[in-house]
């Protein structure tokens, strides 16, 4: 690597739509730039990734009809396969998937579920033992006749599981058993329906959570208690200026950021193409819109902090392309500084070398 490199990024990218799988870059820390170093297909449509709290495994989706996973030794030039397989997570489409308790989870779009994968002492995956169907609806007729799990995520505390579903308005919480991986539910959390929540980031303080809803272009501010397990609504704040959330055109939000410092928000906005920037008080319970830039490209679909908190990135879909933005460190205002083509390109992920 090069000797301003801060480690690398992984690309993830839709294959059946021209992308190159996951892609290798490496990062420099004074532009934020990205060089690409290599790529691999060997996981069909990687959409979103994850990597072990050591930086040398990479687990990925694959998204498909019969949705899998995937992991992948990056210690070398290029990830390689390891596990001599993917394994099926009994579930159609899966869009997200983290690491809790010793087990990788998956949720699956498609089929509305969670599913949890234990992990070999190697870091490859055993074959799935737990699935967790969510139940619900909403009332978009299009999006939401069904349950639809789009993200999983542990809490601050690693206590516990949140798993985010568009398709029954709900933010689920529940407890993986490090030993037999059965995921315990705990508790549902229903937002206003029609919303369509998609991901949740949270407040680096842990108390406070904020839902990005993907079918009306809103941020539900949430108060969290780990010590309860419970995710309790407070009020929607807009993520788009009254003037073009009223526009006919629709705009589908993607992904949410927080700052390290917990005094910004980000969204990425797949319509209006653009990255809107929201400020949070000290308590992070009141967040207000502030600004709204052009994403670099076209539909992002999601959008990625580097591990110094300077740079955002956010991964052009329909444009091919990831770009990159020198954020304001006072205003919190991103300024586009580069693009790189990246075909059908769907996250970013950064690991420190």
């Amino acid at each position: 690597m090069s000797g301003n490199s801060a480690g690398r990024a992984f690309i993830g990218s839709f294959t059946t739509a021209g992308g190159q799988g996951i892609t290798v870059a490496e990062v420099d820390r004074e532009t934020g730039a990205l060089t690409v170093v290599g790529s691999t297909d060997t996981v069909p449509d990687p959409s979103f990734l994850v990597a072990s709290a050591d930086g040398t495994i990479l687990y990925a989706v694959s998204e498909a009809s019969e949705g899998a996973a995937a992991a992948l030794d990056i210690t070398g030039e290029v990830p390689r396969l390891i596990g001599g397989c993917l394994r099926s997570v009994n579930g159609d489409g899966p869009t997200h998937l983290t690491l809790a308790a010793n087990h990788l989870v998956t949720a699956n779009y498609g089929s509305g579920s969670v599913t949890v994968l234990p992990l070999r002492e190697d870091g490859s995956l055993r074959a799935a033992v737990f699935v967790e169907p969510h139940q619900g609806s909403g009332p978009d007729a299009e999006r939401q006749t069904e349950p639809h799990a789009h993200q999983v995520l542990p809490d601050p505390s690693g206590d516990w599981l949140l798993s985010v579903d568009l398709g029954a308005d709900s933010v689920y919480v529940g407890a993986v058993d490090p030993v037999t991986g059965e995921l315990r539910p705990h508790g549902e959390t229903a937002l206003r329906p029609g919303t369509g929540p998609r991901h949740l980031a949270f407040h680096p303080a842990g108390g406070h959570a904020y839902v990005l809803n993907e079918l009306e272009p809103t941020l539900t501010v949430c108060r969290w208690d780990a010590a309860s397990g419970v995710l309790e609504p407070l009020h929607e704040v807009p993520v788009l200026p009254e003037e073009v959330s009223g526009a006919p055109d629709r705009t589908y939000p993607s992904e949410v950021v927080v700052s390290l410092d917990g005094r910004f928000v980000w969204t990425a906005n797949r319509g209006h193409d653009s990255i809107s920037v929201l400020t949070l008080d000290e308590t992070g319970e009141k967040a207000q819109l502030v600004a709204s830039v052009p994403c670099g490209g076209n539909w992002p679909r999601d959008l990625a902090l580097d591990p110094t908190g300077q740079w955002l990135y956010a991964a052009n879909e329909r444009s091919g392309d990831v770009s990159w933005f020198a954020v304001d460190q006072e205003t919190g205002v991103p300024r586009h500084a580069g693009t790189i083509d990246a075909p059908a390109a769907s996250c970013v992920l950064f690991v420190r070398a």
